[in-house]
């Protein structure tokens, strides 16, 4: 079947996830982030992921923010910044108004004006969504923004990639699931999704029992993969 919607993870692969410690490390007020925001920024994301993996097995569940700031505050302890109650404010608000990466607006409006459903399927919670959606102005050009939170476990849950076909009620063959993570694209494809995977920076295919259709370097040619796919 053609695919007619096209459902994208949201941090790492629409909104840049680094962002926050990089816009803080130009602010006068955190000189201490200015040699250093890369690391941060790299541990925090680690981190993060690696607590939703763990709370996911473990069946301890709580919202993405918790997760959020529970891979700051570990960030910033292995940074040499635990303590630095104003950073830790301001790397928070940051993130809640993450910026989209260049090419993504100009994306959506391609998808939509070629009738395609759009959608996100994230790991946030609603509030991170509707801040990070409204905040990079792309709340027109998405259909759905679905969080985990109404299942109640992190991705890669099955239970999470079925919300695709309940909410939006299509099935699994009109599907595009884009990710900027290789275990999510790969686990999706496992699912049973076509599955694209935003590769930025270049890294090996995850060794998982399910492997990503389409290998992308930004989101700019997507359109183009999805008329070649029609």
């Amino acid at each position: 079947m053609p695919i007619t919607t096209c459902v994208f993870d949201a941090y790492g692969t629409l909104f840049d996830v680094s962002a926050a410690a990089r816009e803080a490390a130009s602010e006068p007020a955190f000189p201490a982030l200015e040699g250093n925001w890369q690391a941060l920024a790299m541990h925090w994301r680690d981190r993060q992921l690696q607590y939703t993996w763990l709370r996911a097995v473990t069946g301890d569940h709580c919202d993405f923010w918790q997760v959020t700031q529970d891979g700051l505050d570990w960030a910033l302890e292995a940074c040499g910044l635990a303590g630095d109650a104003a950073l830790r404010e301001r790397l928070l608000q940051l993130y809640f108004e993450l910026s989209a990466y260049p090419e993504v607006p100009t994306m959506l409006s391609a998808l939509k004006s070629k009738g395609l459903t759009t959608a996100i399927l994230s790991n946030g919670s609603p509030a991170m969504l509707e801040g990070a959606v409204g905040s990079a102005g792309l709340t027109d050009l998405l259909d759905a923004n679905l969080s985990v939170e109404s299942v109640g476990v992190f991705k890669p849950s099955a239970k999470v990639y079925n919300l695709v076909e309940t909410e939006l009620n299509v099935s699994k063959s009109e599907v595009l699931f884009v990710s900027s993570n290789g275990w999510d694209a790969g686990c999706a494809a496992a699912y049973g999704f076509r599955t694209a995977w935003v590769n930025r920076l270049g890294l090996p295919v995850d060794r998982l029992p399910g492997t990503p259709h389409h290998e992308l370097t930004d989101l700019s040619t997507l359109p183009k993969l999805i008329a070649a796919n029609a």
